[in-house]
């Protein structure tokens, strides 16, 4: 069975980039473009692993991260933050909100395929 990884992208051309790149690679997605859809389709997907934006409507990637990791109804995945807000301590705040990765836009499929490998190992 492959795993299963939740894409939360507010922008399409980025959600069709990391689809196509995962799709290629045997993962199973699914796909949020906001901070509430994210934390809904992480309880109804139940993911292996999140791909959270960061600068997101309705909620922000943080608020979302919070959300799903203090969700008692499902076991949280590992979360990386694959955003293009990376100004000094932006990644600090990413892993204080709980993400288990950190990836700055613009990623290289390689980066990110290797990234996602070492946390669902």
């Amino acid at each position: 069975m492959s795993k299963r990884i939740l894409i939360v992208e507010d922008t399409e051309d980025n959600r069709r980039i990391l689809r196509d790149l995962l799709t290629n690679a045997g993962f199973e997605i699914c796909e949020a473009h906001d901070g509430q859809a994210a934390v809904t389709a992480a309880t109804e997907f139940r993911p292996d692993l999140i791909l959270m934006d960061i600068q997101l409507p309705i909620l922000d990637g943080y608020e979302a991260i919070r959300h799903i990791k203090g969700n008692g109804a499902i076991q949280p995945p590992p979360i990386i933050a694959v955003t293009s807000y990376a100004l000094s301590g932006d990644e600090e705040k990413a892993w204080a909100a709980g993400c288990d990765g950190y990836i700055a836009k613009p990623f290289s499929p390689r980066q990110i395929l290797a990234k996602i490998r070492e946390l669902l190992e």
